[in-house]
């Protein structure tokens, strides 16, 4: 068959509609549109951070528009979500349980979130942590108590919080709920009381498979080599299974503008036969799918980005924890955000726009509108701007009230 031509405007256009992020929420946000949403990107990576919405949140906003955070929460709750190291950290479908399992009995392979060493010396200690969670029920790592030399650091765990993490990445724990973002664990026979590996579980090849399938589909365009990231697949077959999945018209060949050779997942075709337009305007987590992998970002959108909480701040070249700015179909911007919890107050600390992007009216209108949304879920009642290009500022002054 004739290779496809695509620009590069279509081949981003089709990446974000592969990821919901092509159009506005057509509707209020329901309570089963969470777990449809992770459905949709396969995974939606955990972090912590919280001086906007903890990232989490703040993917799922993205998409869906202003939701219940306790959603999330309740989802897992109920099952239909459980944790485990995929990309990173994540939330993952239920469903897809039998995709990880594999690596919770081999996870020595997993480096540094399975400390073998540890687990052997401190048996005796693990087996009445078990016990304890048998008998007691489900915990938290904060229901223990430090010991009295303990320094507190971030890598500087307690040794009941050590002991829980290792077995959670064994797959011997699971998080049944989380209280205040606080992981609450118990055992994994009373959480999945039906699973058994010898029925249910897939070999190591055929869940490797299957991974790469879903991140075809999630990413809907794509480069052979961006594929492996998305589940952060080691020694993935990814060409041999891309021969077979153009055998089966899983996937199409296409040449995109700029960026030469690439797949296209064959449920995005159909928009292919009209004009595609995107309307959506929104804040990304920094760990959201679309910039995750800063290679694919900077190749599909031309958006150079690195995340700086974790770098000294004399050294950081934008701020702490920096939000890419999506515009109907591109990566136009970033802003650096703070949510101000007691004063009700979302402080933009500094926002700054690509090179090349001017500041159109429909521009001051999305983005006036994109944090007025924010501001409003997250709780507060005024943004004030501490340093904008001078066109937006012209626009806002320094702040304004929420509306």
């Amino acid at each position: 068959m004739p290779v496809t031509e695509l620009s590069l405007k279509t081949a981003r256009k089709l990446h974000l509609a592969a990821q919901n992020l092509l159009r506005s929420p057509p509707r209020k946000a329901q309570y089963d549109d969470v777990a449809a949403a992770i459905r949709h990107m396969s995974l939606l990576q955990i972090d912590t951070i919280h001086v906007v919405a903890r990232s989490p949140y703040l993917v799922l906003f993205s998409r869906l528009g202003a939701f219940s955070p306790e959603w999330l929460e309740m989802t897992l709750a109920e099952g239909k979500l459980f944790e485990y190291w995929a990309h990173e950290a994540c939330f993952i479908p239920t469903e897809d349980y039998k995709l990880l399992r594999h690596r919770m009995l081999t996870p020595a392979s997993l480096g540094w979130k399975y400390n073998a060493d540890w687990m052997q010396q401190h048996q005796q200690d693990i087996q009445q942590l078990i016990l304890h969670i048998e008998q007691q029920g489900p915990v938290r790592s904060a229901d223990f108590a430090s010991a009295a030399a303990h320094k507190p650091g971030w890598w500087s765990w307690k040794p009941h919080k050590r002991h829980l993490e290792n077995l959670f990445t064994a797959g011997e724990v699971m998080v049944t709920e989380r209280r205040n973002f606080q992981r609450v664990y118990d055992l994994r026979r009373r959480v999945m009381p039906d699973w058994d590996d010898d029925l249910h579980m897939l070999s190591e090849p055929e869940a490797v498979q299957q991974m790469l399938r879903n991140s075809m589909q999630s990413l809907g365009i794509f480069r052979a080599e961006w594929l492996a990231d998305y589940y952060r697949l080691k020694r993935a077959p990814v060409k041999p299974l891309l021969a077979q999945a153009l055998e089966r018209g899983e996937v199409v060949a296409v040449n995109v503008e700029k960026l030469g050779a690439m797949y296209l997942h064959h449920r995005l075709l159909p928009l292919l036969e009209q004009p595609l337009r995107a309307t959506a305007s929104a804040l990304l987590s920094p760990f959201d799918p679309v910039v995750w992998d800063r290679r694919r970002a900077l190749e599909l959108f031309n958006f150079d980005y690195r995340i700086e909480c974790y770098t000294p701040e004399a050294k950081r070249k934008f701020g702490y924890f920096v939000l890419p700015i999506l515009h109907r179909g591109g990566l136009k911007g970033r802003l650096d955000a703070k949510m101000q919890r007691k004063e009700q107050i979302l402080q933009i600390k500094g926002l700054w726009l690509e090179a090349g992007v001017t500041v159109s009216a429909t521009l001051v209108r999305d983005l006036t509108r994109t944090l007025n949304d924010f501001a409003r879920w997250q709780g507060a009642n005024q943004i004030v701007v501490d340093h904008a290009p001078a066109d937006l500022s012209a626009c806002w002054g320094r702040g304004w009230r929420c509306e």
